[in-house]
């Protein structure tokens, strides 16, 4: 289904799929007389809610977003994130203020397959990225949300890059359903970013344990306080160290699981994940779990890896068949957590 927001008539539109169907839908949520949209968050670092949030917000955030790109109205934008989420209805929104050609193709991991013309704008989340390698040099403007892009991911999307002689730009994104999607982008591509952007008319600064806040007038009249490790630069760009809630206290260390995640991703291609076990002499035992067969050949490479600190070396490497995620592709680490103690 093609929504030419130009010209758009939603009397004259039909779906054929139940994705294309929740679109309409949603658009007819958007033009009601209600001022607000109803948003549910993803459930990663918890139970998921349901929350009801300002139209005028999201065409504020949209305005953000489109503007940081230089998206132009007839441009051409694809959605293939569910429309339950932020995520999903943000391409809406910035496709309707924008007046944008927006295709609809369903949520899957392997969501451009079929594409064969280049689009001027999408968002996708790394899993999406990673099987869609072969057509991502069609979309001109890339956006990756939902969960941190790994290193091994960044390190395919360059030689995709220089195989392909690819122009396109791609982009990392932060936020969070409060957020309204994005508030801040960091470019992966042409050029390697360490520090995520901040839009507009967002101020960002830590509070007493380090962890960021955010006060976004123009998308959440609140000021925001996050559970995220920052290094803050400039006033108006930051880099993310990790999550507070996902801290290991392990012997009285305090060991940031993403960082030592990117470290051992740069290595193996498989999804890894490390998480704290409880352990009586610790009080948590670094365990790293890998998505895949047993490998001897992927254990060996896990030790081999020159970790900063002793005590950043996993006391145990657990095979799984299947990482459990959210519903929109992010890594559901109390899921995992549970299920591994459960196992032991």
């Amino acid at each position: 289904m093609l929504i030419n927001f130009k010209n758009l008539n939603t009397n004259k539109l039909s779906f054929k799929t139940e994705f294309e169907k929740k679109i309409i839908f949603f658009l007819e949520e958007w033009f009601s007389k209600q001022e607000t949209v109803n948003v549910q968050t993803s459930g990663s670092t918890g139970t998921p809610k349901i929350f009801a949030i300002q139209k005028k917000n999201m065409i504020n955030s949209a305005e953000m977003t489109c503007n940081f790109l230089g998206l132009k109205e007839g441009d051409t934008a694809l959605i293939c994130l569910p429309i339950e989420y932020i995520s999903g209805k943000m391409m809406v929104v910035r496709s309707l203020v924008r007046k944008l050609q927006l295709t609809v193709a369903d949520p899957s991991v392997k969501p451009i397959a079929d594409l064969d013309t280049q689009i001027d704008f999408c968002a996708m989340t790394p899993l999406q990225v990673e099987n869609s390698l072969d057509k991502i040099h069609l979309i001109k403007n890339l956006i990756i949300g939902g969960a941190g892009v790994s290193e091994n991911l960044k390190a395919k999307l360059l030689k995709n890059k220089e195989q392909k002689a690819t122009t396109n730009f791609i982009f990392e994104t932060y936020g969070m359903s409060e957020t309204l999607s994005h508030i801040a982008l960091k470019q992966l591509m042409p050029q390697a970013e360490d520090y995520f952007t901040i839009f507009e008319n967002v101020e960002i600064s830590k509070d007493e344990r380090g962890c960021l806040r955010i006060f976004a007038p123009n998308v959440n009249a609140e000021v925001l306080q996050t559970n995220d490790l920052v290094e803050i630069k400039e006033g108006n760009k930051f880099r993310f160290l990790g999550r507070l809630d996902n801290v290991i206290n392990s012997g009285g260390a305090k060991i940031f699981p993403e960082e030592l995640e990117a470290l051992v991703k740069k290595e193996i291609s498989n999804e890894a994940v490390f998480i704290g076990i409880q352990d009586e002499l610790l009080g948590q035992k670094l365990v790293l779990v890998i998505e895949g067969k047993e490998s001897e050949e992927i254990t060996k490479k896990i030790m081999e890896i020159p970790f900063e600190k002793k005590f950043h070396k996993p006391k145990e490497i657990i095979f799984i068949e299947k990482i459990p995620r959210t519903p929109n592709g992010k890594i559901n680490r109390i899921e995992l957590r549970t299920a591994i103690e459960q196992s032991m």
